[in-house]
């Protein structure tokens, strides 16, 4: 049996799969619209307006305005993209969003990552 055959849930986890992917097409469009700078500042001048001219549900926009990552990842988001959102708009980092999805503080994170390094 190959590794993508198994469909065991990991604890914690949101598995990124096609139906995630269908599920927030519209979020990670606009996501990776923050490469360009105007979009960015679009973006910062009116987040709604800017999110529904990409055809955000109302939950991820909530999400967005909650600044949610887990809502968001919940509904579609890809990390990858969302990158683009957390780090260039919210001021988050990948250590952030890791320490969010754990439950964990950024610094109990950080030592996570150590330990597991030994």
């Amino acid at each position: 049996m190959s590794y993508l055959d198994d469909k065991t849930p990991i604890p914690g986890t949101i598995i990124f799969d096609g139906t995630k992917s269908r599920m927030g097409y519209g979020l990670n469009k606009m996501c990776f619209s923050f490469n360009d700078e105007a979009a960015r500042e679009e973006f910062k001048s009116d987040e709604v307006a800017y999110c529904k001219k990409y055809n955000l549900t109302d939950g991820q926009i909530e999400a967005i305005q909650k600044r949610d990552i887990i809502s968001l990842l919940e509904q579609g988001a890809s990390v990858y993209y969302l990158a683009k959102l957390a780090s260039g708009l919210l001021g988050l980092n990948m250590q952030d969003i890791g320490a969010l999805q754990t439950g964990l503080t950024l610094e109990e994170f950080k030592q996570k990552l150590v330990d597991a390094g030994k």
